[in-house]
């Protein structure tokens, strides 16, 4: 059986670098073969761009590496369920899996955001088949955002 705990392990410490630079929490890495070959962070505040979550700045640094019969062989590990929007970019880069740690549902009840659509329903519509696992260590995941969204969102 495969041990995705440290991969999972390193988004989730990506997500924590992320919030620590001002963006929000959420990293990713792509590995092949055992081996992390990629590494993104979210950066929608210093990149001035809304759509530059964790998943989408992998995929499209992804895309200037690799090709789709490559990414195929991939697994990408985000530390948050991606939206729906970076799961139709998960389909359409051509990953074959992706492995979660915090699920969409729980970043709704710490955050009270998101469009609430698990990767699953996005990724199960597609004419290929895209393995999702996860929540996995969604514990330890889901305390990054407990510490960032109450004091982002002017809850604390």
């Amino acid at each position: 059986m495969e041990n995705h705990e440290p991969f999972l392990r390193e988004a989730i410490a990506l997500s924590k670098s992320a919030m620590e630079r001002g963006d929000e929490p959420f990293g990713s890495v792509l590995v092949k073969d055992g081996d992390v070959i990629l590494r993104a962070e979210n950066s929608v505040f210093t990149g001035h761009d809304m759509t530059n979550h964790a998943e989408l700045n992998l995929i499209k640094l992804a895309a200037q590496h690799y090709d789709t019969a490559f990414l195929a062989g991939c697994t990408l590990y985000t530390s948050t369920e991606p939206c729906a929007m970076c799961s139709g970019a998960i389909y359409w880069s051509g990953i074959g899996r992706m492995v979660f740690a915090c699920s969409e549902a729980r970043l709704g009840e710490i955050a009270g955001i998101g469009l609430n659509v698990p990767s699953r329903a996005v990724l199960q519509t597609g004419a290929r088949t895209v393995t999702v696992l996860g929540p996995t260590l969604e514990d330890e995941a889901a305390e990054v955002h407990r510490e960032f969204w109450p004091k982002h969102l002017g809850k604390a």
